[in-house]
């Protein structure tokens, strides 16, 4: 059997990647030939993975689809991939798609696993597919409700995703919380209200914490209303997180719900699984102001020299493109 080359951004050791050389196989019956067009840097959870600080309880559960190798290194990680169909079922062929796939130039998967983009969704803006999924999410195990005050901490890609999508809900009063006053201009494009962390109004139905800082949980806690609903959607890697829950915690009976995007909330999956979801994350794509996400765009064979500076700039980031060539 004869095989193409593609070129893939491979981990290889703490805060250290390269670009790899790798067969590319001739697709079989019921696959797809992608090239890639942009790819996405989900820069909280693959600065984590750069790093190599990916817990080793959770090694098994933090695989990426299409991840090779294991952690913490070499390892080649990422999801957030959109391109163009070049040989698979006739369905597909010429179709821009989104797939669960690393940073790579082209890759072969089943056919099954790309999801066509809807019409009127360009593909740079596809690439916010995964955060608007973990938005999704959340919002499920939130259960935002008409004429809710809803306080939405950390202003970073999936916060701000979430505080647009509860904004939708009629009668809710939503503020986007954020300690960097640069990102009032983000809250102003998208719609919501903003304010900084000292500023943040209290006595909330919903809180939702997505700032990646243990600060902002604690801050989250005291938001909250009583009998009010606090969403962690942070993730901390192997760091430990203390909270002050001897105070008042009990008395005003707060709950804390953990989200995380790997799995449906239970009263969803009757009805739900991962493919409906996605495809409504792709339709939710498609309102042009969620440009304002992306925060910067450098070419693919540039990654091994923007991935360390990216996972440096904590608050700075937002959605980094990645662009691919056009042609070998």
């Amino acid at each position: 059997m004869s095989f193409d080359i593609a070129t893939a951004y491979w981990t290889l050791s703490p805060g250290h990647g390269a670009l790899r050389e790798e067969p590319l196989p001739v697709p079989g019956e019921g696959e797809v030939e992608v090239r890639a067009l942009f790819g996405g840097i989900s820069r909280g959870t693959e600065s984590l993975v750069f790093h190599g600080r990916v817990p080793e309880s959770e090694r098994q559960r933090m695989r990426a689809p299409f991840q090779a190798g294991d952690f913490p290194w070499p390892v080649k990680y990422g999801y957030v991939s959109v391109g163009l169909v070049e040989a698979g079922p006739e369905e597909l062929l010429g179709r821009e798609v989104f797939c669960l796939y690393p940073h790579q130039d082209r890759y072969v998967v089943p056919a099954a696993a790309v999801t066509p983009l809807p019409a009127g969704l360009p593909a740079a803006r596809a690439v916010l597919a995964a955060n608007m999924e973990t938005a999704i999410n959340g919002c499920w195990d939130a259960e935002p409700r008409l004429g809710d005050r809803i306080a939405v901490i950390g202003a970073g890609v999936v916060g701000a995703l979430v505080a647009w999508l509860c904004s939708a809900i009629p009668g809710t009063r939503v503020c986007l919380v954020d300690v960097s006053p640069g990102r009032a201009d983000l809250a102003r494009a998208l719609g919501v209200d903003f304010c900084l962390a000292d500023q943040a109004p209290a006595d909330n139905d919903v809180v939702v914490h997505a700032s990646g800082n243990p600060e902002g949980l604690r801050l989250a806690l005291t938001l909250a209303g009583d009998e009010a609903r606090v969403v962690e959607m942070s993730w901390y890697g192997d760091r430990e997180v203390s909270l002050p829950l001897g105070e008042a915690f009990h008395s005003r009976r707060l709950r804390l719900v953990a989200s995380q995007v790997g799995r449906l909330p239970a009263e969803r999956t009757p009805r739900w699984d991962y493919r409906r979801r996605l495809a409504l994350a792709l339709d939710l794509l498609r309102d042009p102001c969620l440009d304002a996400l992306i925060s910067g765009e450098s070419d693919f064979r540039d990654l091994p020299a923007v991935m360390p500076r990216l996972a440096a700039a904590a608050g700075e980031v937002l959605c980094h493109r990645l662009r691919y060539p056009t042609s070998d």
